[in-house]
């Protein structure tokens, strides 16, 4: 088992605070979020751990970590920046977004998956996005369920969204070796044909890795979603900070 951890965002929602660093160096309490993202994946014996940096790329020094520098983080999203390590998305991964912070529970239990590809969501979401005025339920991503299997993934809600059960993905996934290969395949099928609009996104350079999972469901490919239990964190923005401050006191 290996973790790849998506650390090559700007983080400019941050203000100063990400000026000159990197937003998963940014601490909470004392402890950067990745700090306490390794720390997890330590206890749960995953020491395999690639992280992939955008800027300030110099600033990452963790030891026993291994480094992949996403070259062309102005030119594409998120899910181009996982791909800069499609080479690593071989056999059984943890993909991880590097600016969430949660309790081990959360990761234990995406751990006990079976299933190919599962992502943690969480149900509970409306609450924290009472606190959250900073920051809208509509930029999360979204899982739609109906009669209790994942049949969408996406950001943009739809009135044809609202009639079923809506979860938000926190941005942690498990594949086994078929998932990652089914992950990586289907990226490669589309990268250099697709054109304009992806899913969510204007195009396929633009794209987040829920589009990607939205085109694995829309070939038929299953995802299973786990429902999470435990406290968990994103930070975005100044205010998400606070939040995560008061939540996570350790």
């Amino acid at each position: 088992m290996k973790a790849i951890l998506l650390a090559a965002g700007e983080g400019s929602r941050m203000g100063k605070l990400t000026q000159n660093i990197p937003k998963p160096l940014v601490k909470v309490n004392g402890k950067s979020i990745i700090e306490r993202q390794l720390s997890i994946l330590k206890q749960n014996k995953i020491l395999d751990v690639i992280i992939i940096t955008g800027p300030h790329n110099e600033k990452f020094n963790f030891k026993k970590i291994r480094y992949i520098r996403d070259e062309n983080f102005l030119e594409h999203d998120q899910l181009g920046s996982l791909m800069s390590a499609k080479k690593e998305i071989d056999g059984d991964v943890i993909i991880l977004f590097a600016d969430i912070i949660f309790e081990e529970i959360i990761l234990s239990k995406i751990l006990e998956s079976k299933s190919d590809i599962s992502i943690a969501v969480d149900m509970n979401w409306a609450s924290s996005y009472s606190s959250r005025t900073d920051t809208s339920f509509d930029e999360a991503d979204k899982v739609r369920f109906e009669q209790g299997n994942v049949s969408r993934i996406f950001k943009t809600m739809t009135e044809e969204d609202k009639k079923f059960e809506i979860g938000e993905f926190i941005g942690l996934m498990k594949l086994s070796k078929k998932g990652s290969k089914q992950l990586v395949d289907y990226y490669e099928k589309i990268q250099s044909t697709h054109k304009d609009k992806f899913h969510d996104a204007q195009s396929i350079k633009k794209a987040k890795l829920v589009d990607h999972l939205q085109e694995l469901i829309e070939n038929k490919i299953k995802i299973d979603a786990i429902s999470i239990v435990g406290k968990w964190c994103e930070i975005d923005t100044e205010q998400d900070l606070e939040i995560a401050q008061k939540k996570f006191k350790d």
